[in-house]
């Protein structure tokens, strides 16, 4: 009964790891192949290793236009990845430790925000943009994409269990400001969290495809995400562009791999501690 209970959650985890790892896995293949080897060889398995030179051509293409994606992406993700997390820690932490009046109803309406879907706000966040003539520019993505609902969210929870009242008016006692007690003394203690408030933060706005595909014209301006969206409509018109889908989304996901496998370290350590404690 035992082996029985043991093969049934490992038969389970093992449909879910090929179901999200053969897609990976059949991208890094299509994206070692040449042009001609595409449509005409095992889609599952390696022809001639041609990555290096679609990387090259990939690179090359237009100028290097898909670098340029890839340096926006990292500007619109990083900065507004980090910012977001110090700001929903910050206003989560405020939520979680300070008694004022209104308290819960703000809690309440930044928790109703994670129940609105960004195609929803879409549109109005264009609207208003154009009043002030800011669409077409690198701040009308960066600038929303700074709102973390789910990580204001999850700020208070981990504050409230994380962070003593105690520990905190000890620091009040010693003479430590407010702001030097949340960066000194309560960040830390809340570490694991913004570790994972971040990782969701950095996916979400390195995936976010519509907001620029209704702000932005100039595509200079373009994510990765857009920019290979661009070049897959136009896949009928020039055939070879195919392949630069292909490779330039491989190399899209480097950066969150790496992002993921940096930070995990500190995820596990974190909660592991709190696990201790």
């Amino acid at each position: 009964m035992k082996n029985v209970n043991r093969i049934g959650p490992m038969v389970v985890m093992a449909a879910a790891t090929l179901y999200f790892l053969v897609p990976i896995w059949w991208l890094l293949v299509a994206a070692s192949k040449s042009r001609a080897q595409f449509n005409n060889t095992t889609p599952l398995w390696f022809a001639d290793f041609s990555l290096g030179d679609n990387l090259s051509e990939l690179f090359a293409y237009r100028d290097g236009v898909f670098l340029r994606w890839m340096l926006n992406s990292v500007l619109y993700t990083g900065g507004a990845a980090l910012i977001g997390t110090v700001l929903a820690a910050m206003c989560g932490y405020a939520l979680a430790k300070y008694r004022f009046p209104g308290r819960e109803a703000i809690f309440n309406i930044v928790l109703s925000g994670v129940l609105v879907p960004a195609t929803a706000l879409a549109l109005p966040l264009f609207l208003i943009f154009s009043q002030f003539e800011a669409t077409n520019t690198f701040w009308s993505v960066f600038l929303p994409s700074l709102v973390n609902p789910f990580g204001v969210y999850l700020a208070r929870i981990y504050a409230t269990a994380s962070v003593p009242d105690e520990l905190l008016e000890a620091s009040r006692l010693d003479g430590s400001g407010e702001v030097r007690t949340f960066f000194t003394i309560s960040a830390k203690l809340m570490f694991p969290a913004l570790v994972t408030i971040f990782l969701f933060h950095f996916v979400a706005v390195w995936n976010n495809f519509l907001l620029p595909l209704i702000m932005l014209g100039n595509e200079r301006l373009f994510p990765v995400t857009l920019g290979l969206y661009s070049w897959n409509t136009q896949v009928n018109q020039i055939p070879e562009l195919r392949m630069f889908v292909l490779t330039g989304a491989l190399v899209s996901i480097v950066p969150l791999v790496i992002a993921f496998l940096f930070l995990q370290r500190f995820w596990r350590n974190g909660l592991g501690s709190g696990a201790i404690k």
